[in-house]
């Protein structure tokens, strides 16, 4: 199944007030498992760029100097996007940017239906405590020490592995924990009496890959049937003569 991680940051919180997309991030994945497939532009929103929302992503009106437009990126984006669901944290936020700038463009709204919101899946998954994107790599032990900032494509990145957790997408493997003659069971958090080779739940992400031709070429069949006539009596010929 193919999805497409995506994530805005704007020049404020609201398109009603005029607000626009200043950056694009979005990361293909299939079966829950990043492709390596990405796409990223920084986007000039003709208008300044509010000090508290700079302060959030860090990203100023400087910076977009020389950005295309987003008219100039819409067909990218959708061409890179197609027709898969589009997975965000806090999805209603992005959809309503999102659907302001087509609306500018004279171009259909992407429909509510299109989205997989990740805030609310954590909602029904932890009701009652909070579910923000820092908060979630807590939780599932995700590294996002590099995010001091907003930024879109990290921030799908991050919303990946975060998204493969909520789905319960991670397998569980058994891993053979041998102790070194240098390593004491207290120094891995192993029990005094544990055995000297301990048994160890690992979690892994998956990785992808992509699927692979498994019907033979011409030359492998025709190997195949000069083999079969130096056998007597082959079960291959037996089977084709009852179909």
């Amino acid at each position: 199944m193919r999805e497409v991680i995506f994530d805005t940051e704007t020049t404020g919180l609201d398109p009603a007030d005029g607000h626009r997309i200043i950056q694009i991030g979005a990361l293909e994945i299939i079966d829950l498992i990043p492709t390596g497939r990405d796409f990223m532009t920084l986007i000039d929103p003709e208008r300044e760029i509010d000090e508290g929302a700079a302060r959030i992503h860090g990203i100023t009106t400087e910076k977009l100097a020389g950005a295309p437009k987003f008219a100039e990126i819409v067909d990218d984006f959708f061409s890179f996007i197609g027709d898969a669901p589009l997975v965000a944290h806090n999805a209603e936020f992005d959809r309503r940017f999102l659907n302001a700038e087509l609306e500018r463009l004279g171009r259909e709204p992407l429909p509510g239906e299109r989205f997989v919101d990740t805030l609310e899946i954590a909602r029904a998954k932890f009701p009652g405590q909070k579910n923000s994107l820092d908060v979630l790599c807590r939780r599932f032990g995700i590294d996002n020490s590099m995010r001091t900032l907003h930024d879109a494509l990290l921030d799908c990145r991050i919303l990946a592995e975060v998204y493969l957790e909520l789905k319960g997408g991670r397998q569980a493997g058994l891993g053979l924990d041998v102790q070194t003659k240098d390593e004491g069971p207290h120094d891995r958090g192993v029990s005094p009496t544990a055995p000297l080779a301990t048994i160890a739940h690992q979690t892994e992400p998956r990785k992808y890959h992509a699927p692979r031709p498994h019907a033979p070429s011409a030359a492998e069949e025709e190997a195949h049937r000069r083999f079969l006539e130096t056998l007597s009596d082959p079960l291959w010929r037996r089977l084709e003569a009852e179909s």
